[in-house]
């Protein structure tokens, strides 16, 4: 009797290796991961996942990586243990960023590389922080081929830029925002809200001008009511005089 060992394969959700080696490349793996999110949130076809392990073969738990960030286009949004390839109906993300600390092994980087190349890559990714270093490969046919201009460049899958200044990376949005880490958000947030309490206030002062500007407008056009009412007392009295002098046998144009 033969039996299937399909279902005791393991696949585990974590190689045991830490998602940093540092706080410096802890927060470049966190910017690029949320940056991301928020570029492509209104898409429930784009997944992005950070420290994901990704089996690309089945029944092969030895073949895997965990990219620090990844971005498949054309997979749902939602959680994941681990990414395994053969049940999303066999893509392979399309970029991957490593970000490189003191640890990395040059052997390791080449292992990394071979596997993004032969499992389907297309954009593949590299920034040292330490030493400001950015490296970028696209596919050619069947090779990741290093990206020439590199310090200003486009993805042509993201739409984000990648500049390279002489002391760090910065990426901004295809509308030209800059990602920015958490503290800067919320900074950001902060002064919206501050200037929006300003606007408010400004309104408030702008609508209580505009009450007393009404208040004397209804002052005004109260005083223009009396002296209406006094002109038209006037001019019955006047009338009245007249008649009265008419009545006399007084012509009122003779006086």
């Amino acid at each position: 009797m033969t039996i299937s060992l399909e279902r005791d394969i393991i696949y585990p959700d974590s190689d045991g290796q830490p998602m940093s080696d540092n706080t410096e490349q802890f927060q470049w793996i966190v910017l690029l991961k949320e940056n991301l999110e928020c570029l492509f949130a209104d898409n429930p076809h784009v997944f992005v996942a950070g420290d994901l392990l990704w089996y690309p073969v089945e029944k092969r738990p030895d073949i895997r990586v965990a990219p620090d960030v990844f971005v498949v286009f054309g997979r749902p949004k939602g959680y994941r243990g681990s990414y395994r390839q053969w049940q999303e109906d066999n893509l392979a993300p399309q970029v991957v960023f490593e970000i490189l600390s003191p640890g990395n092994r040059s052997k390791e980087m080449i292992r990394k590389l071979k596997f993004y190349e032969h499992y389907g890559v297309d954009e593949y990714y590299l920034y040292d922080p330490e030493d400001n270093e950015l490296t970028g490969l696209q596919r050619q046919d069947r090779e990741l081929c290093e990206i020439d201009g590199i310090e200003d460049w486009t993805s042509p899958a993201l739409g984000i830029r990648f500049v390279l200044t002489s002391t760090t990376l910065e990426v901004y949005y295809p509308d030209g925002r800059r990602f920015l880490t958490t503290v800067e958000l919320a900074q950001q947030a902060e002064q919206t809200n501050l200037a929006l309490e300003q606007t408010n206030l400004a309104l408030e002062q702008t609508n209580l001008a505009l009450e007393q500007t009404n208040l004397v407008l209804e002052q005004t056009n109260l005083a223009l009511d009396q002296v209406n009412l006094a002109l038209e007392a006037e001019r019955e009295r006047a009338e009245r005089l007249e008649a009265q002098l008419k009545a006399l046998g007084v012509n009122p144009d003779e006086i």
